[in-house]
């Protein structure tokens, strides 16, 4: 009997149309050379280099939506030896080394690959798969999910879904909850300001979809504005494209510590093009840890540490027989009353808030040579993996671990240069500073102030350093000492585009 004869009085395999003597004993030999496209019985898996049997829904998956440029985001990994449903599979041999473990591509399978050729649709394996079309929403759909509470803006025909980030936005909730089904892509220009290159990046991360028919934009008083009207800055356009996925220049499923030193010339921009997705930094789950808080271990850790040295202290100080520069001249020392307490407890406070501008300067945003892979890893730990993930809770305070080492190094410097009683009352001062500093930091990135009040200026002013001025704006508490040494964020004053 020819095997095309054979093939008559055979069953067939549903998924690839391939003679089989029975459905429950295929087990996938048949596709040698062809796509792997059966599925096989129950249980059965393919040799190495087998395809996922997981395929891909019309929306975008939780992968898709957080990436924030083409250099920030890559697709989810294949399981390791994995291949694409239109890549080959090996043959599979009934018994390896050993009695008919012969190459199966013989005589035997050419004649089988023969019969497949003329009952199967093959496409090339080397075939790109075709791209998933492309997800859209009617405005329908839109409104009733505007009707649920979400907040969905539009640049033209593109659909960005900001409910997750309504409260993180600088100019305040409200704002953004105002042009929720609207057209925003006038109001990237401002004013009251222009939004930049990192921000549109930023807004792709939450890309949805299109919508579907001809843009529209929203309904105001009963008038619809067509989007054609709306004049955009040419500036601006560029920056509304797809995040392409496939770019990032490290591997976001691993620790991204000992990734970042190699980036040589290329970290200085990745590391300010800030993504929103939590950042692992160690391999090791302790370590990793450590480096990492949530918010309010600061005040229940250093509150109490605070009022301890401010008691004691005070109770030194009230003595009456602490005197200034005893340690250099006991001609000249001075005598200092109960009532300089307050005084130097503010001083500490003020030398705090000095502190935290010239770390935040000249350390945390010292450009790391290129060609200095620790140093860049150094840098990534203490400030760079904030600024590539500003919204990561986590890493938004200083860990109890390495804040206690700075903090014994403060502690000594004043122990070393002023009586016992002053330095720890300045000492005290500080650490509430520092606290003060910790906290205000979270808020201006998590919290939603009132607009035109003080916190509210500040969320506005530390938004702009991180997603524009890198190199200026460093006061997070106040802008005193960016006044004083003229690194305060400039005014961007520009009419906006009618």
């Amino acid at each position: 009997m020819s095997v095309h004869a054979a093939t008559r009085d055979r069953k067939s395999c549903s998924a690839c149309l391939c003679p089989s003597p029975s459905l429950s004993s295929c087990d996938g030999t048949h596709l040698a050379g062809a796509p792997s496209t059966c599925l096989g019985p129950p249980g059965w898996q393919p040799a190495a280099g087998g395809p996922p049997s997981s395929g891909r829904s019309g929306f975008p998956s939780a992968n898709e939506e957080e990436g924030a440029s083409g250099l920030e985001q890559r697709p989810a990994e294949r399981p390791m030896g994995g291949r694409h449903a239109n890549e080959q599979v090996r043959w599979r041999t009934a018994r390896q080394d050993g009695p008919g473990s012969r190459d199966v591509r013989g005589e035997l399978g050419c004649r089988r690959a023969e019969v497949r050729a003329s009952s199967c649709e093959l496409r090339s394996p080397a075939m790109a798969p075709a791209p998933p079309p492309a997800v859209s929403f009617s405005p329908a759909e839109v409104q009733r999910r505007l009707a649920a509470g979400a907040c969905w803006v539009r640049c033209g025909a593109r659909l960005y879904d900001l409910t997750g980030f309504v409260r993180h936005h600088p100019g305040g909730e409200q704002l953004l909850r105002a042009r929720a089904g609207e057209d925003v892509s006038a109001d990237l220009d401002g004013p009251p300001h222009r939004h930049s290159a990192n921000a549109r990046r930023w807004l792709e991360q939450y890309y949805v979809g299109d919508l579907k028919g001809d843009p529209q934009g929203s309904v105001e008083n009963g008038t619809v504005t067509s989007a054609n009207t709306q004049k955009t800055d040419p500036w601006m356009e560029p920056k509304l494209k797809a995040v392409d996925w496939d770019k990032d220049l490290v591997d976001w499923q691993k620790p991204l510590l000992w990734q970042v030193g190699h980036l040589g010339e290329k970290y200085d921009e990745w590391v300010h093009q800030p993504v929103i997705r939590p950042i692992r930094l160690f391999h090791s789950d302790l370590i990793e840890a450590l480096s990492k808080s949530v918010w309010y271990n600061v005040p229940i850790i250093w509150m109490p540490l605070m009022l301890y040295f401010s008691w004691s202290h005070y109770r030194t100080l009230a003595q009456g027989n602490v005197r200034l520069f005893e340690s250099f001249s006991t001609e000249y020392s001075v005598a200092l009353p109960q009532s300089a307490f307050p005084g130097l407890f503010v001083m500490g406070v003020l030398l705090w808030s000095l502190l935290e501008y010239l770390i935040h300067r000249f350390l945390f945003h010292m450009k790391p040579p290129r060609d200095s892979h620790y140093l860049i890893m150094l840098h990534f730990v203490l400030h760079g993996q904030h600024h590539k993930a500003p919204f990561d809770e986590s890493r938004l305070v200083f860990p109890p671990v390495p804040a206690s080492l700075g903090i014994a190094f403060f502690y000594i410097i004043l122990r070393l240069l002023l009586p016992e009683a002053v330095g720890g009352i300045m000492f005290a001062g500080g650490l509430l500073g520092y606290i003060i500093y910790d906290m205000i930091h979270y808020y201006l990135h998590f919290g939603s102030p009132h607009k035109g009040s003080y916190l509210y200026n500040m969320k506005t002013y530390h938004a702009k350093h991180h997603f524009a001025h890198q190199k200026s704006g460093y006061g997070i508490s106040s802008k005193l000492w960016d006044h004083f040494f003229h690194t305060l964020i400039p005014e961007e004053p520009h009419l906006k585009m009618q």
